[in-house]
């Protein structure tokens, strides 16, 4: 049989809710995603709490909460000690994510499910990964390889590909095929019959009617129509994820129009975030790579934007107009949860949602239709204690200090008191040392042993003497290296004081509200908000519609497929289309229901020959070398299987042809030959005034059928003919 492959569903399967799965490769079990979502609800985690034991490797596909945001409290309290793959971004800007989340949450409640230190410990042995790197797993995952490909949906996001004796594993969610003004698409066509397939089924039902340039025009516009009015307009946002597709927006948009209406981008991690998209350029469009390579312009230079970490802040900006990009998306906490409370109720401003918000919280409600004149928020802040409360606790305080010196002074008392034959005989030393030192006189009485413990080893009170022995060798004192080593926390706190994580990429001011410690407690009331603002929802979720998810499944065309991430009519939509012109073998597992996905193959190890290699002539096809051989299996004298040259000559063989034609890159080809080309229906190529060339299916089905691909010629045999066919031939191998 083949490698053996089982998928587990811990979270995010018929729902709406954050993503974790468990995939099991031949016992070596990784947990794909560790998400959570803005309401924090320690339920969703309670099947994740089960296995976190027995995880053996963790990979991260995106920077956001929904994808990550369990992995400080998952390895704080439900004991997963497995390493963690991602991408340099998804570390830094997920880490960030978090901070936000917990500064966000420690302004309006006594948040303990994690803290800053977890959050640190949590992300601090990451091991980072650039796109297409095959890392090799060593012990227990011997044999498997990981690698992460393009995402397209954010700044580093992850396709994963596990690899194992040959056998292909593609785990790819939220993805987006579309090319945008900071990341190229995803590269998850160049992907073909994978023997497992794991994708989100999110937008199986949702299509994309809009063009880009349509879309980002309707978006300007509106923000426009609203300043232009007197009104201000808040995007809800995420911290560090599409975001930053939105500022670039907004930037170029400025830049062009020459508005002089502000626009400010409030998280507690604003400045870090904007620092790490500078650096971060190698991993985003080809546009912005460019544009950096050629004349030095860094996209998130931003001119146009002005970075804030604290409303305060906001709140003494200039009066008049503006636009306000803050966290969170949900409006469960953060900044955008306060302003929009406080501009609700002008009919000139606009609340301009980007992405549907999470089941459950307070985007999603004014997301509904039609969206709610009246909404009942309960609005916390955190305040000093002052008076009375803050004297009760100082005092609290200072008793909780006394008694922990209290017990450790006992503790100490305990491993310092001597036996009970050393006690006799000190207390017969003690006496006549007594009667000695009274023969000086009342002054000196006492001195020996007034206030001062002596060592259980000694016969008479003493003084403690330590002899500090040093040892010397050639070079001079022998030193230990341990002692000159800074610890973890000494220096992620040193970090903090002087501007950022062990990059210094975080801003004092963030880093002093993470490092104050002043008493203080959390008042709540409930307000009744009237919604007299406008409410407006664009897609800028930055994912693959339902058709292109579609198409994108027939492409890669994998052996079995497993659907996760949708809600039930999603999902079993998707899975109908699937089983019906995909793929036979389609699962769509429930939560802690295991599917086995194990190959139906067989798979086996074999070595080629020196004498098999010897005659064997390889051709260059693009990146790699190709042939043609003719062998048979046999055993080494090390009792291996071998492909051996066969004893007699090889029959002939059928023409292969070896290679991947795109229609639109032929007709290009064609052009430069100067053959007249032109698209016809139904995705056909007219080559010159007879010949037409069309791409279809083993059964005739245009576009992504399962199996080998056909390319039809059709005309009349002439000149034009021949000569199509030959360039065709051209773009191939022969074998």
């Amino acid at each position: 049989m083949g490698t053996s492959v089982q998928v587990t569903p811990l979270c995010g399967v018929y729902n709406e809710n954050p993503l974790s799965y468990l995939v099991s490769i031949d016992g070596f079990n990784f947990l794909v995603d560790c998400g959570w979502n803005d309401l924090f609800d320690p339920s969703l985690l309670e099947p994740l709490s089960r296995v976190a034991s027995t995880i053996d490797a963790v990979l991260l596909s995106h920077s956001d909460t929904l994808h990550l945001g369990a992995l400080p409290y998952a390895m704080k309290q439900l004991g997963l000690s497995a390493p963690v793959y991602a991408t340099e971004p998804v570390h830094k800007l997920g880490l960030l994510t978090m901070y936000d989340q917990f500064l966000s949450r420690k302004q309006v409640s006594d948040f303990d499910l994690f803290t800053l230190d977890d959050i640190d410990s949590a992300f601090q042995n990451v091991i980072r990964l650039t796109y297409s790197q095959n890392f090799h797993l060593s012990g227990k995952g011997e044999g498997i390889v990981i690698a992460p490909h393009a995402a397209g949906h954010m700044l580093g996001s992850s396709i994963w590909k596990i690899t194992k004796d040959g056998e292909e594993v593609i785990y790819a969610v939220d993805y987006n095929h579309r090319k945008e003004r900071h990341l190229n698409g995803t590269v998850l066509q160049s992907f073909v019959r994978p023997a497992v397939l794991i994708t989100d089924a999110y937008h199986a039902l949702y299509t994309n009617q809009t063009a880009r340039q349509q879309r980002d025009q309707e978006f300007l516009d509106t923000i426009s129509k609203h300043l232009e009015v007197g009104g201000n307009v808040l995007l809800p946002v995420d911290p560090a994820g599409r975001v930053l597709e939105l500022l670039l927006i907004l930037e170029q948009h400025w830049l062009q129009r020459a508005f002089s209406f502000p626009i400010y981008f409030l998280t507690y991690v604003s400045s870090s975030t904007i620092e790490y998209a500078k650096s971060f350029l190698e991993w985003m469009s080809d546009s912005v790579s460019k544009s950096f390579e050629t004349s030095r312009d860094n996209a998130f230079l931003l001119r146009h934007v002005t970075l804030l970490i604290n409303k305060t802040d906001l709140d003494n900006a200039p009066p008049g107009p503006k636009v306000v990009l803050a966290s969170m998306a949900s409006l469960e906490a953060g900044f955008a949860r306060d302003i929009f409370v406080e501009w609700a109720n002008d009919p000139r401003n606009l609340v301009l949602f980007t992405e549907t918000g999470q089941f459950g919280t307070l985007a999603r409600m004014l997301q509904s239709a039609p969206p709610p004149k009246f909404v009942k928020v309960t609005m916390s802040k955190r305040i000093p204690l002052a008076g009375e409360e803050l004297i009760a606790y100082e005092e609290e305080q200072n008793r909780l200090r006394r008694e922990e010196a209290l017990r450790v002074s006992l503790v100490r008392e305990e491993e310092t008191r001597p036996d009970d034959n050393s006690s006799e005989l000190m207390d017969i030393d003690t006496k006549t040392t007594n009667d000695v030192v009274s023969s000086l006189g009342p002054a000196y009485k006492d001195i020996l042993i007034d206030g001062f413990v002596p060592p259980s080893s000694s016969l008479a009170p003493m003084f403690p003497f330590y002899d500090n022995t040093s040892e010397w060798d050639d070079f001079g004192e022998v030193i230990n290296p341990e002692d000159y080593v800074i610890k973890d926390e000494d220096m992620d706190r040193g970090a903090m004081l002087t501007g950022g994580d062990v990059d210094g990429r975080l801003d004092e001011a963030t880093a002093s509200l993470m490092l104050d410690t002043k008493p203080s407690k959390v008042i709540s009331n409930e307000l009744i908000v009237t919604v007299s603002c406008s409410l407006v929802k664009m897609d800028y979720e930055g994912r693959s519609d339902g058709r292109s998810i579609k198409s994108m499944i027939a492409h890669v065309s994998p052996l079995k497929l497993v659907l996760v991430h949708a809600i039930a009519e999603a999902t079993e939509h998707l899975k109908q289309h699937c089983l019906n012109n995909i793929c036979p073998h389609v699962y769509s597992p429930q939560i802690e229901e295991t599917v086995d996905v194990t190959s139906d193959l067989c798979a086996y190890k074999v070595q080629l020959s020196e004498k098999l290699m010897s005659n064997v002539i390889f051709k260059k096809l693009g990146d790699s070398e190709v042939a043609w051989v003719d062998s048979e299996v046999g055993k080494t004298e090390s009792d291996a299987r071998s492909l051996l040259p066969i004893p007699s000559a090889a029959s002939p063989h059928k023409s292969v042809l070896v290679g991947d034609l795109k229609i639109a890159d032929f007709k290009q080809f064609l052009s430069s030959k100067g053959v007249q080309v032109e698209f016809a229906g139904g995705g056909a190529l007219r080559c010159g005034e007879y010949v037409t060339l069309r791409k279809v299916g083993p059964t005739g089905q245009k576009g992504g059928a399962t199996g080998p691909q056909q390319i039809l010629i059709e005309g009349p045999l002439c000149e034009d003919y021949y000569k199509i066919r030959d360039y065709l031939y051209s773009q191939f191998y022969l074998l």
